[in-house]
């Protein structure tokens, strides 16, 4: 059973509307915990408010900020100069909102010709160098494989290795049940080889589309009904089942939940929260 108090929301749901307008529809669905985005067309990871404006209306409010999302290409070697000094922004960020974690995002490139022997040793020597950043900062850094084809780390058993190697406590496994979904690991593998304690994070989005699953996309994730073909319900019950505590963010992509009226969003919210709590 996975607790009502434990559910977020990602900004990709509803990137139109403001960070206060965000909030307050969180706050009107009974969730209190929400994830920032750096990606969001035509407005910054916190609006036009200064991150003293944010502490503020997150704490009136009772909101906790639980990621911003994301550090993008983190284990591209020839992008590491890079990806440092824009890690470094966010981190001072993360602190100053009193953000708890950052996302770390793979490469995820068709033109990528690494060989996976050059993607083990780029991954976990992006880890080793950006640790002690995130420690000194006292956040923690969320590595998120991505399931697609041309992902170059799609297997979130592949990541804890890598995670495991690099050496710092300051990192979990993000776990995404559309990329678990479209990725090598199986059902079985969570909670077995992918350790609940070992997870600071669960992403949960749904797919009815009767696409081939390599055809998948971020525009076909939906809200986990019943009608899901993923079963994410059951892979977060099952990581539940064998330890997980803690939170499970909706990041759902699709244009045609983006384009809801708000009192309808609210209610399909409100729907998957009740789908995800019931007992099997």
């Amino acid at each position: 059973m996975i607790p009502k108090e434990n559910f977020a929301l990602n900004r990709i749901l509803a990137p139109r509307l403001g960070l206060k307008e965000f909030i307050d529809t969180a706050l009107s669905v009974e969730v209190s915990k929400i994830e920032l985005r750096n990606d969001l067309p035509g407005t910054g990871i916190i609006d036009n408010y200064t991150p003293r404006e944010v502490k503020k209306l997150c704490r009136d409010s009772g909101v906790s900020i639980l990621t911003i999302n994301a550090v993008q290409k983190f284990n591209l070697g020839a992008r590491r100069k890079a990806v440092l000094e824009d890690l470094k922004g966010l981190l001072a960020l993360a602190k100053e909102i009193d953000c708890s974690a950052l996302v770390l995002c793979p490469n995820n490139d068709p033109a990528d010709s690494r060989s996976p022997s050059q993607i083990r040793t780029e991954t976990v020597e992006a880890l080793q160098e950006m640790g002690p950043l995130f420690q000194s900062a006292g956040i923690m850094g969320l590595v998120e494989p991505l399931g697609f084809q041309i992902s170059s780390l799609s297997s979130a058993c592949e990541a804890l290795e890598m995670i495991r190697s690099a050496g710092f406590s300051c990192y979990k496994l993000l776990l995404d049940t559309f990329h678990h979904y479209l990725g090598p690991d199986t059902l079985e593998d969570l909670g077995v080889r992918i350790r609940g304690s070992e997870i600071g994070l669960i992403h949960v989005s749904g797919v009815e589309d009767p696409l081939p699953k390599e055809a998948l996309r971020d525009e076909h994730r939906v809200f986990p009904t019943p009608g899901d073909r993923m079963h994410s319900k059951a892979q977060v019950s099952r990581l539940f089942e064998r330890g997980y505590r803690g939170n499970v963010s909706f990041e759902p992509f699709s244009i045609r939940v983006q384009n809801l009226p708000l009192e309808t969003l609210k209610q399909k919210i409100k729907e998957s929260i009740q789908y995800l709590t019931q007992s099997a």
